[in-house]
């Protein structure tokens, strides 16, 4: 038979147990907090509504890499369409994209990414492209001159309303447009002048570079 007094050390052995049960119990969840914190959700990649970079355009540019149209998200773009071929019409867009980036303030002159994809998917090979982009001096730090397939030409051009029509000798009735995007892909200014700067569009792309700028 136990003493009491080894009946009260028992006691006692076995509430110190408890307590010591609880007190772990309770501050387990404290060392799980400290512990490292989480990454951040990852922000998505999909376009905004609106954005042209929805579209999963495959292009090749004029040194014959691949690429999609959002490869320029993040930056205020201009973009048009064109073909090598054409003697005229788009001798005169080229110039007005040049007088246009020329005419920006100097602090952001040449920052602007331009874009032209072609309407002649038979004829604008890369090596064609790379010829009209040599001829015309065009600096490939700003110009992108691309191709893409027939069916998603006409997708671009319908997204970017732009008109054309092949003729029955090879060259093309088009629009003659230059389109000013925002850094998410969404069209925020157009311009028919051509051959010359739009003065109120200059404007527009300086704002916009403005609004996007760090």
């Amino acid at each position: 038979m136990k003493s009491p007094a080894t009946t009260h050390i028992i006691s006692a052995i076995l509430l110190l147990t408890s307590a010591l049960s609880i007190l772990i119990a309770s501050a387990a969840p404290q060392f799980a907090i400290a512990g490292p914190t989480p990454p951040p959700p990852t922000t998505t990649t999909t376009p905004p509504s609106g954005s042209i970079y929805a579209l999963k355009v495959p292009l090749t540019d004029h040194h014959g890499r691949v690429f999609t149209l959002d490869a320029m998200r993040g930056k205020t773009a201009l973009i048009t369409m064109f073909y090598s071929g054409c003697q005229f019409v788009c001798p005169r867009i080229i110039e007005a994209l040049r007088k246009t980036e020329s005419s920006l303030p100097p602090n952001i002159r040449n920052r602007v990414p331009i874009l032209m994809v072609s309407f002649d998917v038979k004829h604008d090979t890369p090596e064609a492209l790379k010829a009209i982009a040599s001829e015309r001096h065009l600096d490939d730090a700003i110009w992108t001159l691309a191709r893409s397939d027939e069916r998603h030409t006409r997708k671009l051009a319908a997204l970017l309303d732009i008109q054309y029509r092949e003729l029955p000798s090879g060259d093309f009735n088009h629009t003659s447009v230059l389109i000013l995007l925002d850094a998410e892909g969404r069209i925020v200014g157009r311009t028919p002048m051509i051959g010359e700067a739009d003065p109120a569009f200059v404007k527009l792309v300086a704002k916009q570079m403005a609004a996007t700028s760090p």
